[in-house]
């Protein structure tokens, strides 16, 4: 059995109590990529929120250590504009039409990389968090080192705190998948990765038509493409544009105009209703520049506590740099 197959058995986690734990949960769904349904599955550890993955330019060099490592945020509070402001280019957008034109941003735009098995791939987020109440505002620098092919034990870290993370082992999987080989096999046609991301396992089920897919079906689909495209922020070539075309098939994702990324520009946010649900649905804002379509950064909501004291956050969350290196915590 291929890791494509193995990825189509992915089993529910936990169910859902709280925001954070639901949005755990939600990843945890899809964290199971064997054949043997006792065999042991280790969640994605995460923030309750899920990070942003950058759509941007990068320079790819990986011959040697170092990628040279760019800029793609900003620090200021996200907040809608006025509607009087609209832009003529901002009304009546569908989701999809978004999506398709970052899809062709980013093939445009996008650059080869091809890690060695024995490299590390880099990462530098910020996440600045602002709660509600009381208007006190945090920020946080998240920086990771991921072992390309998983053979090697990882550093992580989420809203400033960091731990090692152990190789998986035999049986045990996550998703989204983190390492390179695995990803590489993600199909790059954005109804095959669809199709590729359905749990069938009756006699009688196909995957071979998005007219079969129920509507829980295309709820479970949009937290794996919302997870792939937060948590992943270096993917193969053709892989984040089919996530975003795909992203655009389905069902309830919806264009939100005259929205602020963190350095003030206006553009269109992409969100998403979930029909399965009550309350907030999964997967916070993309948003795009609503001319070129270009990502320009990502917002959400994160709730901690309990029901007697909660402290309602939101999170504005980019990805400041990122490089390929030989060693784990070298910084490029």
């Amino acid at each position: 059995m291929n890791e494509l197959d193995e990825l189509r058995d992915w089993d529910a986690g936990a169910p859902p109590l709280d925001d954070d734990t639901r949005h755990r949960a939600r990843v945890r769904l899809f964290a199971a990529m064997n054949d043997e349904p006792a065999a042991p599955v280790r969640p994605l550890r995460r923030r309750p929120v899920l990070r942003v993955a950058v759509a941007g330019t990068v320079a790819a060099a990986v011959a040697g250590t170092v990628l040279v490592a760019v800029n793609t945020g900003g620090d200021d509070e996200v907040r809608a504009k006025p509607p009087g402001d609209s832009a003529p280019s901002m009304r009546n957008v569908s989701a999809r039409a978004v999506l398709n034109g970052a899809a062709a941003y980013e093939r445009k735009h996008e650059r080869t990389v091809a890690p060695r098995d024995d490299q590390y791939i880099y990462t530098k987020e910020i996440i600045e968090e602002t709660e509600k109440d009381t208007g006190r505002v945090e920020r946080h620098v998240d920086e990771n080192w991921r072992s390309v092919d998983g053979s090697r034990r990882s550093w992580v870290m989420e809203i400033g705190k960091g731990w090692w993370s152990e190789p998986l082992k035999e049986n045990e999987g996550m998703w989204p998948p983190q390492d390179w080989g695995t990803l590489r096999k993600l199909p790059t046609d954005p109804e095959k990765l669809i199709l590729s991301l359905l749990h069938k396992s009756g006699p009688n089920d196909r995957n071979d038509s998005l007219d079969e897919v129920t509507d829980q079906e295309w709820t479970d689909i949009h937290f794996s493409l919302a997870g792939l495209l937060k948590l992943v922020p270096v993917m193969p070539k053709g892989l984040r544009p089919a996530a975003y075309e795909a992203l655009g098939m389905v069902p309830g994702v919806k264009a939100v105009p005259n929205q602020q990324d963190a350095k003030g520009r206006t553009g269109v946010a992409i969100t998403y209703d979930d029909p399965t649900q009550q309350g907030p649905s999964f997967g916070g804002h993309f948003i795009f520049d609503p001319k070129t379509y270009a990502f320009l950064g990502f917002r959400d909501t994160r709730t901690t506590g309990d029901d007697t004291d909660p402290k309602t956050y939101t999170q504005l969350s980019y990805l400041d740099s990122w490089a390929i290196t030989d060693k784990v915590k070298q910084r490029p």
